[in-house]
Order: structure tokens, then C-alpha cells, then sequence
């Protein structure tokens, strides 16, 4: 298990949060990334396609916009949503304020502690509409790069077992952000799309959010 969060001093909300090596070890952006390395285009992120990875694309209804990318890889599932975010200044740390807030005005239960990409949140988040109480357990996990600020969301066995998680780590590590030079406010969804070849729909590991 993660060891807590150190208490030596609080980070300003708006501190960009990411491990030390994230330029050379990811997420990557477009900028960092390996020009000739294969990648699954999504528009606002790029995967790199491994042995019985899945991909499925999160539809708005309504507008049919796709707002998130579920991964679905080694007994794990994994949503990602890419933001943009200011130049010098990160999203993560006010963000995941706001999830732990939000978890537990559902009666949910919340843990950060420190990750392999900085603070993360694990959670105990109640099911909707189960009359029993159960609960599902999630990771929430978040890197700041230059102009974007990217979110996973982690269920299923790498929420609750270090092996599996360091496998759909890894994939998270994998991932390149394209933030595009198109001016966009901080914390709106940078656009994705779907890749020739792939149908988009499918149940999401946790109820998605276009906006952080």
C-alpha cells in the first residue's frame, strides 16, 4: 500500500502535481512523445496499443460528444479526460478537493495518500440504486503537464491490488496528451474522437464527468 501523504507543508491549490520524470516516463505530451511509435489516435489523447487492451469511448447523450476514453486492461478498467489547464499553474490539487467532497456528499469514504504519480484519492463510492448498501472501490489519480491536466479514474483489481495496479499504471504512463495550439479555458475537456475502425458507447468505470 501507498504510504500517506506527507504533511511537511501544504501546496498551493494551484502547484502543478506530477512525478519528477513525467517528461521522459509520462504521460507524455504530443511534444515529448516518440514520433514513430504507433499510437491508437483519440483526438485529445493517444494510446499505445498493447495485447488485450480494450478500448471503449464515453458518449454525452444529447450532443454524442465523446468525453472520456475507458481502457480496459488486465483485470483493471481505467477512464482518462484530458483538460486544458494554464501554462504555469496545475488543476490537480484543487481538483481532488473537489472529488473528495463530492464523494462524500454521496456517503462515500475517502483516503489520499501518496502514489506512483503524486497525491492520489482511493474511495469506497456507494452504488447507485442498490437497495444492500454495496460499495465500489476507486482510484482517482491525476497529472499536471504543460497546458493540460489529465485524469484517471482506476476500478476493478488495480483499485485494490499493487500487482494489477502497477500494470494499468503503466498504461496510464503510456498515454500522450495532444493539447493542440487551439486557445481553450483552463478545465474544459480537450476534444476526443473516435479512431477509424471503433465504436464508441459502453458502460463507464465510474459515472463520467466532462468537466473537471
Amino acid at each position: 500500500m501507498s504510504d500517506p501523504i506527507s504533511t511537511d507543508g501544504p501546496l498551493p491549490d494551484d502547484a502543478k502535481s506530477a512525478p519528477e520524470d513525467r517528461p521522459t516516463a509520462g504521460p507524455l505530451d504530443e511534444s515529448e512523445a516518440n514520433a514513430v511509435r504507433p499510437y491508437v489516435d483519440l483526438g485529445g489523447v493517444k494510446i499505445v496499443p498493447r495485447p488485450e487492451l480494450q478500448l471503449r469511448l464515453e458518449v454525452e447523450e444529447g450532443s454524442q460528444r465523446v468525453i472520456a476514453v475507458g481502457i480496459d486492461f488486465a483485470g483493471s478498467t481505467l477512464q482518462v479526460q484530458p483538460f486544458a489547464a494554464p501554462r504555469s499553474s496545475g488543476l490537480w490539487h484543487e481538483v481532488r478537493a473537489q472529488i473528495i467532497e463530492q464523494i462524500q456528499k454521496q456517503g462515500g469514504e475517502t483516503t489520499e495518500r501518496e502514489g506512483p504519480f503524486g497525491p492520489e484519492i482511493l474511495a469506497r463510492i456507494p452504488v447507485v440504486g442498490d437497495a444492500g448498501g454495496s460499495t465500489r472501490i476507486a482510484r482517482f489519480i491525476g497529472v499536471d503537464g504543460p497546458r493540460w491536466f489529465l485524469r484517471g479514474v482506476v476500478a476493478g483489481q488495480g483499485a485494490v491490488d499493487a500487482a494489477a495496479a502497477e500494470q494499468i499504471d503503466d498504461v496510464f504512463r503510456s498515454i500522450v496528451v495532444v493539447r493542440g495550439s487551439t486557445p481553450m479555458p483552463p478545465r474544459d475537456l480537450i476534444p476526443l474522437h473516435v479512431p477509424a475502425g471503433a465504436t464508441a458507447g459502453g458502460p463507464a468505470a465510474v459515472p463520467p464527468t466532462a468537466s473537471v
